[in-house]
């Protein structure tokens, strides 16, 4: 796909997806932050960067952290995703936060002006990611850290049928290369390619437990990254699909409940 038309089903894919991603997804993803910000270790007063926030999750969580002498700055390609965090942070009562619209390729902030980044579970996403991850570089002050998480090895996510799924009824790739950096050392590889010293990687299986075959389908579908393209089926193609994906997780199902296995893969990162 074309860079710039992936941009495109990108930021307006998310703005379909936030509610449900927020309602469905979010609280089953929570154990990725949480280990992403133990690896980060925010400290007080320290000015944050997360790329790709989404509805902001381990951006609360750093804010917490850093306090009202520090800063988080929490950008995402989606303009409804940066809405709903600023609202979010606002029913919180949280002061400490700023937001921004900014594809994570071209970060609209000056060099060396973070103590730290964080890109939890977005840089699947981007055209270019090497390109993501040297922005993040760019951006970094020397001697600052980063932080990444993304999804693992195709082979280890059980949900992975629903790209040729749903590629088989769309003209193009929805995201050919969602599993490229879960490779065995890509992360690692890609961080270092940046300019980034002192990697560290590590991989977490987890479990993705979802209630019934509903909730299962409103979050990779409505809530998911093939959310623009699903937007656009008819009712008898989201019927065909749901019954596809449905077929392909079938092993992973407990009663009425799906017990969906997955991979992280973290990489913690000095500038």
């Amino acid at each position: 796909m074309e860079p710039r038309l992936h941009r495109r089903v990108q930021r307006y894919g998310w703005d379909k997806a936030v509610q449900d991603y927020d309602r469905y997804f979010v609280p089953l993803l929570r154990r990725c932050s949480e280990r992403s910000i133990q690896l980060l270790n925010p400290q007080p007063a320290e000015r944050i960067l997360d790329v790709a926030t989404g509805t902001g999750v381990a951006a609360f969580m750093a804010a917490e952290r850093v306090g009202d002498p520090g800063e988080i700055v929490a950008t995402d390609i989606s303009e409804k995703m940066v809405r709903q965090t600023e609202a979010n942070a606002q029913e919180r009562g949280i002061t400490n936060m700023r937001f921004e619209r900014a594809d994570a390729e071209d970060l609209p902030s000056p060099d060396g002006s973070f103590d730290a980044a964080m890109c939890v579970l977005g840089l699947m996403y981007p055209a270019d990611p090497q390109r993501a991850i040297e922005e993040m570089y760019r951006v970094l002050r020397p001697g600052a850290r980063a932080v990444a998480c993304v999804w693992g090895r195709r082979d280890r996510c059980g949900w992975a049928e629903i790209f040729p799924i749903t590629d088989a009824r769309v003209e193009s790739d929805v995201c050919p290369m969602f599993f490229q950096l879960g490779l065995p050392g890509a992360l690692t590889f890609a961080f270092q390619r940046a300019g980034f010293k002192d990697v560290q990687d590590e991989r977490m299986d987890v479990t993705l437990t979802f209630a019934s075959a509903h909730e299962l389908l409103q979050a990779l579908f409505a809530g998911g990254p093939v959310a623009l393209a699903y937007s656009r089926f008819s009712p008898e193609v989201r019927e065909q699909v749901h019954r596809e994906f449905l077929d392909s997780v079938e092993q992973h199902r407990r009663g009425e409940q799906f017990d969906i296995p997955g991979e992280f893969v973290f990489a913690l990162a000095h500038r």
